[in-house]
């Protein structure tokens, strides 16, 4: 039987910032979660995550937390399937446990993206929220998921966080005045508008029409792009496929190279990175929702959205509101 031990081993006698908080790291999050608990100055909650020979995980919680307030940072990022087991599993042995609150801090939601019944096919989002639901927590903690309307699929509350302007000012240094803020597809148009006003520039929307996973054609643009240096903004960059599209869209419209493309969620799956290699964009900037693969050969630039949920967990411990941490979309 094979065992993936994940405590907290590095920071072993720091000072907790209260004794009634507990933080878990789980396994898809290892590196964003140890630098919440960082900022928070706790130490992670000690478990184990088996991994047994037919496949099979189960999740053994190494400390107490009867009574606690306890936080799970893990995203369901690829491969989505075993994240999102992870996580269930997780909040099942914290519940067990007796956990007093549970919180479950999910940087990147996967399958956010099935949210809309077509002919015949599942709904992947109601699916994954259902389950998530049955796992016994009280409360949910997402980062700029695919569509706000995602919490009308859980039962549970849910605290919808935002990175855009975290990203707005990392971006801020590549924005001139002749700059446009452009979104990839018209779902991204609310998305870009929230750019524009922070960054105080204009909006131009590329209008597309996908056929799969990784094809998609653009359809005609909405904005003046001519002569202007386009930030291409969107949640998240997949496998490439739209921001590909509406790059090849806006330089047929005249418009400048692309000075940067902002997007919270960084997955870069499949031939993303050659097929963005391409483009020729200057600068990508994603949030460490999502570990970028180490492989990937592209100018990304990684913010950390640690500070953000850090101070999520501690006003949500101490009853305080949220108000200017999560969408108003």
């Amino acid at each position: 039987m094979a065992r993936v031990l994940h405590q907290n081993d590095v920071r072993i006698g720091r000072p907790k910032m209260n004794e009634q908080i507990t933080i878990f790291v789980g396994p898809a999050s290892l590196r964003l979660g140890a630098e919440v608990c960082e900022i928070m100055r706790t130490a992670p909650g000690a478990y184990e995550c088996r991994r047994f020979p037919d496949g099979e995980i189960q999740i053994d919680i190494r400390e107490s937390i009867r009574g606690r307030d306890v936080f799970l940072v893990q995203s369901t990022s690829p491969p989505v399937e075993t994240h999102l087991m992870e996580l269930v599993l997780f909040a099942d042995a914290c519940r067990r446990a007796g956990a007093g609150r549970l919180t479950g801090v999910i940087p990147y939601f996967g399958y956010a993206r099935q949210d809309r019944r077509t002919h015949r096919r599942s709904l992947g989002a109601r699916v994954a929220a259902d389950l998530i639901g049955t796992a016994g927590f009280d409360r949910l903690m997402l980062v700029d998921a695919h569509t706000p309307s995602i919490e009308g699929f859980f039962g549970i509350p849910i605290d919808h966080l935002t990175a855009v302007p975290l990203l707005a000012r990392a971006v801020a240094p590549s924005v001139h005045e002749n700059s446009v803020v452009v979104a990839p597809d018209l779902g991204a148009a609310k998305l870009a508008d929230r750019y524009a006003r922070l960054l105080e520039m204009p909006v131009a929307i590329v209008h597309k029409t996908r056929f799969s996973g990784r094809e998609v054609a653009t359809r005609g643009l909405t904005g003046d792009v001519e002569g202007r240096q386009p930030v291409i903004v969107d949640d998240m960059i997949s496998t490439g496929g739209t921001i590909e599209a509406a790059a090849k869209a806006l330089a047929a419209a005249g418009a400048l190279p692309v000075s940067a493309v902002v997007a919270t969620h960084g997955l870069f799956v499949g031939d993303a990175g050659d097929r963005l290699a391409a483009v020729g964009v200057r600068r990508f900037l994603v949030t460490d929702s999502v570990a970028p693969p180490p492989e990937l050969r592209l100018p990304v630039e990684v913010v950390s959205v640690a500070p953000l949920l850090a101070r999520a967990i501690r006003h949500l411990h101490e009853d305080r509101s949220l108000a200017d941490l999560v969408s108003h979309d």
